[in-house]
């Protein structure tokens, strides 16, 4: 109640610090607004700390949103109700970007089937870096962070035991850069992903308008990078190590450039540039 009350109370420019070893359940409510301008913020990694920890056993909804442009969330653990790849009725969200310029940072994220943050159509210049992102992995669904007709800098993160790390519905007007991130070994689908006009039954080839991947690290055997259709402004896809060549583990029709890239621990160099023009069509995944 107390953090509740001191959220519908903050402006823009305000922190509301939730100290170091405080428990908060939230499992009576969701749907919780973080005000423009209004950073929500814990101690995580200073002194060693884990962060303060909010958590629900709430059995679906979007437990935080967006009220308004440049508001934060930083330092804090957020616990969901679900950990497993069950495909279950219930759904549950950590965080929806509905705004301009939202930053996630410093957070552990985890135990949230559906989705861990969810860039809304309507947001632009997110920003999600130095997370631990993990255990978002329900069947059919299951992403660490998805992006739908907005644009999102995801960079610097851990990610483990999700379906896609990252996935975009791949509208126009949807784009991502992923940089310098973490891809752990536990992926049960492909890693990075943006479906395509088939996936929403458009009748288009469009996926998304541009993606920038580059300087991660994939660690798994799993598909790396899936683009099941066409960026608009082509994709990058360089500079990355990959567990497998990159032939191996990435996928799209075209409009995309793969180079620089290197795989294995001896850190192999790849043939630069590979250009998918008349790749095959991937399994298709709902």
């Amino acid at each position: 109640e107390e953090l509740l009350g001191a959220l519908k109370q903050a402006t823009a420019g305000q922190v509301i610090l939730v100290p170091d070893g405080v428990e908060i359940d939230l499992t009576e409510t969701t749907g919780v607004v973080i005000p423009g301008g209004v950073t929500l913020a814990g101690t995580r990694g200073l002194n060693g700390s884990p962060g303060a920890r909010l958590f629900t056993k709430r059995r679906g909804g979007t437990q935080f949103q967006s009220g308004g442009d440049q508001c934060r969330l930083t330092g804090l653990r957020f616990e969901g109700p679900f950990p497993g790849p069950e495909l279950i009725a219930e759904s549950a969200t950590f965080f929806a970007m509905r705004h301009w310029g939202i930053e996630v940072d410093n957070n552990e994220i985890y135990n949230w089937n559906i989705q861990g943050v969810y860039s809304a159509p309507g947001a632009s210049k997110g920003h999600v870096h130095h997370n631990y992102i993990h255990h978002c992995q329900r069947s059919g669904y299951g992403y660490g962070v998805v992006v739908y007709d907005s644009d999102v800098r995801i960079i610097a993160n851990k990610f483990d035991f999700c379906r896609h790390h990252v996935a975009a519905g791949g509208n126009p007007g949807t784009a991502y850069e992923a940089a310098w991130n973490l891809i752990m070994p536990n992926c049960t689908s492909t890693c990075l992903d943006m479906h395509g006009g088939r996936d929403r039954g458009d009748n288009t080839d469009i996926a998304g308008d541009w993606m920038d991947i580059h300087h991660n690290t994939f660690e798994g055997p799993q598909r790396a990078v899936g683009i099941r259709g066409t960026p608009s402004q082509g994709a990058e896809i360089y500079n990355n190590w990959f567990f497998k060549p990159a032939e191996e583990t990435t996928y799209s029709v075209g409009n995309t450039r793969v180079y620089n890239n290197v795989s294995g621990p001896e850190k192999t160099p790849q043939a630069q540039p590979i250009q998918f023009i008349d790749a095959k069509p991937v399994p298709y995944e709902p």
